[in-house]
């Protein structure tokens, strides 16, 4: 058993704590309480630190583009068929990478992670645990989510050069209707009443069965207004769940985000504007739309914006208007409510995960340090 004593706990919940103990147990939270016993306890001495649930970057691509290696390990975008649903993050993410440490070190504990944003359709995000050596054993819940990409980057990849679908925004979205209307019939027939009636088994439709029936949400790679819409269109038409994640023009329409009623996922904001559908780029965007009761996750597309600088972009955040408590709720509960792992992390709570960050100040201020991280239980590092 663990036990940290005398600690100022910011738990995401609905009471933080001044001066508190709490008990890790079996990597899972036992109890927070003034004054637990310390027999049989490791102790650490939480005296003048805040602890912190782990961070969560709900949309990364960490493992999949290697840091510091230019083709052999990008694995995240297989540009040889738009629609690829069948594809997924774990067979293709390396732990061993040496950003997974960079995470941890810097208080994020879990991301979601998959595949990129050329294909209309890319496949499956999983969400995993930051600290270990077999993906295996660091999967939180597979899938998450199922990726596909607007605007210009499919247009870029397909219809440049090769001359192939798609070229246009109509088409990205007519791919992405067709998929999910084959998907639909699939499922239908899968479920026949007459086994002779059911369709071969297909291994790109049988990746979408999840998505079809809101078991997971549809990953929406979305940075201008009008491909938020079309989104919302499609997910309205189908009748699916879906995340808006860039939602870079998210701050020029946060009344329509908010009747959606869906979810954004705001970055990467700490980069250049590179494209045309980042010309409005701000850091004012996550405050809007949180300000307009949106419930916003921040994200650094990792290795867009490496993963070690989420809390910075929290911090830039509210520095551009938006509240240090939805700024907070941006790195834990929100992100997982977004991956749809909150009964496991997201906030220090009994029973979760013993996902939990010490640190020496405010996590939100530029200056603050990490002084532990622990990642189920474990202390996976100490400064």
């Amino acid at each position: 058993m663990l036990l940290i004593k005398n600690v100022k706990i910011l738990t995401a919940s609905e009471k933080d704590h001044d001066k508190a103990d709490i008990l890790i147990q079996d990597g899972k939270i036992a109890e927070i309480a003034e004054n637990i016993s310390e027999e049989g306890c490791s102790i650490i001495n939480g005296e003048g630190l805040i602890a912190a649930p782990g961070f969560i970057d709900a949309h990364t691509h960490l493992g999949m583009w290697e840091d510091a290696i230019e083709f052999e390990g990008a694995d995240g975008n297989e540009m040889t068929d738009p629609i690829t649903p069948e594809m997924r993050a774990i067979d293709g993410i390396n732990p061993m990478d040496r950003t997974f440490k960079d995470a941890y070190i810097a208080g994020v504990t879990a991301v979601g992670s998959g595949p990129g944003s050329s294909n209309v359709i890319g496949g499956q995000f999983a969400a995993i645990k930051t600290w270990g050596i077999c993906i295996d054993d660091m999967i939180i819940k597979s899938p998450v989510a199922i990726k596909c990409a607007f605007g210009e980057n499919p247009k870029r990849v397909y219809g440049d050069e090769q001359r192939k679908t798609p070229m246009t925004r109509m088409a990205t979205a007519a791919l992405l209707r067709e998929a999910l209307m084959e998907a639909e019939e699939y499922v239908k027939g899968r479920e026949a009443e007459n086994e002779d009636d059911r369709p071969d088994l297909n291994f790109r439709w049988e990746a979408m069965i999840p998505l079809i029936k809101k078991e997971i949400p549809l990953k929406a790679h979305v940075h201008r207004a009008d491909d938020i819409f079309t989104a919302l269109r499609l997910a309205k038409e189908f009748d699916l769940d879906v995340t808006l994640d860039h939602c870079t023009e998210g701050h020029m329409i946060p009344d329509h985000i908010k009747a959606s009623g869906k979810k954004a996922l705001v970055g990467p904001s700490l980069s250049e504007r590179a494209k045309f559908e980042l010309k409005n780029l701000t850091f004012e965007t996550p405050g809007v739309l949180a300000s307009k009761g949106v419930e916003v996750s921040i994200i650094t597309d990792h290795p867009v914006i490496p993963i070690q600088y989420l809390p910075l972009c929290a911090a830039l955040a509210v520095k551009a208007g938006m509240t240090k408590e939805d700024a907070f709720r941006a790195l834990t509960i929100n992100p997982a409510r977004a991956l749809g792992i909150e009964d496991r992390v997201g906030s220090i709570e009994k029973g979760k995960d013993a996902d939990i960050v010490l640190w020496d100040a405010d996590p939100l201020e530029f200056s603050s340090e990490v002084k532990y991280t622990i990642i189920n239980g474990e202390v996976v590092y100490k400064k």
